[in-house]
């Protein structure tokens, strides 16, 4: 069943073609004595022995790396074109007599088998001394030999060292080589998410989770903490294999938390939770760009007048040979807090770091400065406190190729390391190096000369560390076993306290809102969009009568007040028709240029505004639902704030206002009654507002007085009194001008004061004007009342005619105006004005439904925070259960 490996020699490195030539197996045959030699010589064959052995566990080690190769390899071997058959089964009877030779497989145990041969040719000959012992005597010359051949044996384990260090970088080389080619779709399969991915999506979610039911989240992550610049950043960026994070000369750079996901893909990329942009990791321009971006995110979470934040930014980073795990870097510990930090800063970082610390389920990632004296050690004293018997710390000692020059006694390190110098305990400790302090250097090149430090390190020497206690590398692995050991432990029964808060959360909606759907903050904005959409619609299916109704009605509420005191009282004081008729033009002429156009506009906008609330806000009987009521009122509020009249309007209004009030023709008997319809309103109006103010200005009258038991002050009493006065001089002169000469106003004062009364003239001018307005409207109704029998004489011109009603051609052309008026901005309204309410309305909509802020803010209420709860605990337990099925399935 072994796989023909033939078409895929370009695979294999080059030096498994050319072991032959490396290893003179007939040599080696040729250098041993014979077994009478052997006898005489009388070498330690036991230690020879012992060589041999130490050799085949190493082959033995070799050949399980090798077939690690073979098994990651396995995705390359069902390349193949869609026609041949993706494994080809060794045939014994075919001409390959030497089947291993077609495969990097069979080349390597091909290998295997003659150093097997080697060692059994020289058991046997130790087998052979054995028996002739006492009858051979040793040779110098046999004994040179014996040493030659023992140098060729250590000369060929180096060489294989070589081999296997090649094959391993070489399996490397091949993974990233059949997950790009993976990558790029041959297998034309989908997919799956890997199970880290799965795993850090948990965590975002968990995150946006407010735990308000007692479940906190107790899922295992990486806490990376240290003093400021003892190396936190560095380490972490040695286990990414990349300079992902900003720098600096000793200032704080990580401002806020950063959530790292790491895990294998074919290319070295980095991507933000919330983006969708790649990092190409292995490219200058990029890295800085992602530098830059982190800064950015950092700096934008602190609020002013702070120098950290609690808010965590996500970074997923994918690569070849990446350890799978979830790591959290936090601000650095400080002791002090220096000019320009926030006097709180201390403080924060000490509460984020508590927050992160206390999950019992996480690993904390102790980062010590090995260059810096352990006294000065904060770190050390807050872990030791957050996880007292060292059960899930993991102590790493940074820059100790600095500290190998600069402490006295290299056996401080080893009680560092051993866990002996500080108060605390740790499952691990581990002794790194990350760079010269040059911020420039390359990943690689810290690796190259960290493994090159070790190997000359008199620690690794002397025997005060262990070879697995050093480099990053080892480090990477130590601390992604522990958190996939931590994650198997713990995530089942996290995920058994998140259906327990589900079926609490289901069981107190199901009390409280029986008879409603579980809708959650964007389900409710949802209905609630369509339900504004309808009523923007219901808009613009008002009929265009109401629309005209509405229109006329509020402009001449608006302009009644200018049309009767500007313009039909003044020129209604003339003697004659002709100067009436031209005092009237004028003054339409002026407002129709100044006034008119931008009323009239004004007008409409306030229109559509109140016909556009009262859609918004009049509820809709039993399916009314008032959860939305402050969404709809933010909604009209900002697309009556953004939506402008168009400015053109005025100038095309004018026009038309200013023709039709050109126009003085009544066609018909039934537009003169409406004229003196309309007038008659209008002046009864104002005679109504006109005897309320007489009446306030005079008190109540005998009747009211007598009923209601009220009294006039003593000013409503003085203003009664000129009241008298003064109509009793306009029933002298019933045709007396609208204004009082001084005589008349000395007169009339002289009357009151022979009576007792002591006016003002100020007082009898006011009195007057209500007295007279009076006595002008009463007037204008008898002569309204008399013109409707006039369109006879209107059509003759009212010649031979004492009977002149221009007064009624005035309120005729105003109404037309009117009419004209409402006609083009109902037009406006219904053709333009409605549909760009309709565009702003979507616009505010689609903005506000960006905005989750807004949403929480305006979608309040139990209702709305209790659904949204469920659907987080939905989700997070949907995704816990995919990923412990996922990691079931990887076990």
């Amino acid at each position: 069943m072994i796989p023909d490996l033939s078409d895929y020699k370009w695979i294999v490195p080059d030096i498994v073609w050319e072991i032959d030539e490396y290893i003179d197996l007939e040599k080696i045959r040729k250098a041993l004595p014979d077994s009478e030699d052997l006898a005489k010589l009388a070498p330690d064959f036991d230690k020879i022995v012992e060589s041999l052995s130490l050799l085949k566990d190493f082959f033995t080690t070799g050949h399980k790396l090798v077939s690690e190769v073979i098994e990651a390899s396995d995705p390359l071997l069902l390349l193949g074109s869609p026609g041949e058959t993706a494994f080809r089964a060794t045939d014994p009877g075919s001409e390959s007599d030497k089947p291993y030779r077609k495969g990097l497989l069979g080349e390597l145990i091909l290998l295997q088998q003659q150093i097997q041969e080697h060692e059994e040719e020289a058991r046997r000959a130790a087998g052979q001394y054995s028996t002739s012992h006492a009858q051979q005597k040793r040779k110098v010359s046999d004994k040179e030999k014996i040493d030659q051949l023992q140098e060729e044996l250590l000369h060929t384990q180096l060489k294989y060292q070589r081999i296997l260090e090649r094959l391993e970088k070489e399996n490397k080389e091949l993974r990233k080589l059949v997950l790009q080619k993976d990558d790029k779709g041959i297998h034309h399969r989908k997919l799956k998410k890997s199970l880290i991915d799965m795993y850090s999506e948990v965590l975002d979610v968990l995150s946006d989770y407010d735990a308000s039911y007692n479940t906190q989240d107790h899922l295992p992550r990486v806490v990376v903490v240290g003093d400021q610049s003892a190396g936190k950043t560095s380490v972490l960026e040695m286990i990414a294999q990349a300079r992902i994070f900003p720098r600096g000369s000793g200032e704080m750079m990580t401002r806020s938390p950063v959530k790292v996901t790491l895990s294998e893909g074919p290319h070295h990329v980095a991507l933000f939770k919330d983006s969708s942009r790649e990092f190409d990791l292995t490219k200058e321009e990029d890295l800085a760009a992602l530098r830059h971006e982190i800064e950015l995110r950092m700096r934008k979470n602190v609020k002013e007048g702070c120098t950290v934040s609690p808010e965590t930014i996500s970074l997923n980073v994918k690569g070849p040979g990446l350890q799978r795990m979830v790591l959290v870097d936090l601000p650095g510990v400080i002791n002090t807090v220096t000019s320009g930090m926030a006097p709180d800063t201390k403080e924060t970082i000490f509460s984020i770091s508590k927050a992160y610390m206390q999950n019992p389920n996480a690993i904390i990632l102790c980062i010590q400065d090995g260059s810096v004296d352990a006294e000065r050690s904060i770190v050390t004293d807050l872990v030791s406190q957050m996880d007292p018997h060292g059960r899930r710390t993991i102590f790493v000692l940074t820059k100790v190729d600095l500290a190998e020059k600069n402490v006295a006694s290299p056996s401080r390190i080893q009680q560092i390391i051993e866990g002996k110098l500080f108060p605390m305990k740790a499952l691990g400790y581990f002794a790194v190096v990350t760079g010269k302090g040059n911020n420039s250097e390359s990943i690689e090149a810290i690796r190259d000369y960290e493994e090159e430090f070790f190997q000359n390190s008199k620690l690794l020497k002397t025997s005060m560390l262990k070879a697995h206690q050093v480099t990053t590398r080892n480090l990477s692995l130590a601390v992604s076993d522990c958190f996939w050991k931590m994650v198997r432990e713990s995530v089942e029964q996290q995920a058994d306290s998140f259906k327990a808060t589900r079926f609490n959360l289901e069981t107190e909606w199901k009390n409280n809102y029986p008879r409603l759907r579980e809708l959650d903050r964007d389900e409710l904005f949802e209905k609630a969009k369509n339900e504004i959409l309808d009523e923007v619609i219901s808009l613009s299916q008002v009929t265009p009568k109401h629309w005209e109704e509405i229109l006329q009605q509020s402009l001449w509420e608006r302009v009644s007040t200018h049309v009767i005191e500007n313009i039909y009282l003044p020129a209604a004081q003339t003697m004659n028709s002709g100067t009436f008729n031209t005092t009237v033009d004028i003054k339409l002429k002026q407002w129709t240029d100044k006034q008119l156009p931008n009323k009239a506009v004004e007008v409409a906008w306030e229109t559509l505004q109140e016909e556009f609330s009262r859609f918004m806000t009049e509820p809709k009987g039993k399916e009314h639902d008032d959860i939305f009521d402050k969404l709809k009122e933010a909604v009209k509020e900002e697309t009556i704030k953004r939506h402008k009249w168009n400015d053109f309007a005025e100038d095309s209004l004018r026009v038309i206002q200013h023709n039709a009030l050109e126009d003085r023709s009544i066609s018909d008997k039934q537009q003169w009654d409406a004229a003196i319809y309309f007038m008659e309103e209008a002046l009864q109006a104002r005679l109504k507002d006109t005897e309320n103010a007489i009446e306030n200005m005079v008190g109540p009258d005998w009747k009211k007085r007598w009923l209601y038991w009220k009294n006039r002050t003593q000013e409503q009493c003085v203003h009664n009194e000129t009241k008298n006065e003064l109509e009793k001089m306009l029933k002298c002169n019933e045709e007396h001008p609208a204004y009082l000469a001084s005589d008349e106003i000395t007169t009339v004062r002289k009357n009151l004061e022979s009576r007792g009364v002591e006016v003002d003239p100020s007082l009898i001018k006011d009195t007057w004007h209500q007295v007279y307005r009076r006595h002008f409207l009463k007037t204008a109704l008898n002569h309204c009342n008399l013109c409707r029998r006039g369109f006879y004489y209107y059509q003759r011109h009212f010649v031979d005619s004492e009977l002149e009603c221009n007064d009624v051609v005035l309120f005729w052309r105003i109404q037309r105006m009117l009419a004209i008026t409402a006609n083009t901005l109902r037009q406006q309204l219904t053709n333009t004005e409605v549909r760009r309410l309709e565009k702003n309305v979507k616009e505010v909509l689609e903005d506000f439904a960006e905005d989750s802020e807004k949403k929480v803010k305006l979608l309040t209420g139990k209702r709305a925070q209790l659904a949204e709860d469920l659907k987080k605990v939905r989700e997070i337990q949907e995704k816990l259960d995919a990923f412990i099925e996922a990691l079931h399935q990887e076990k």
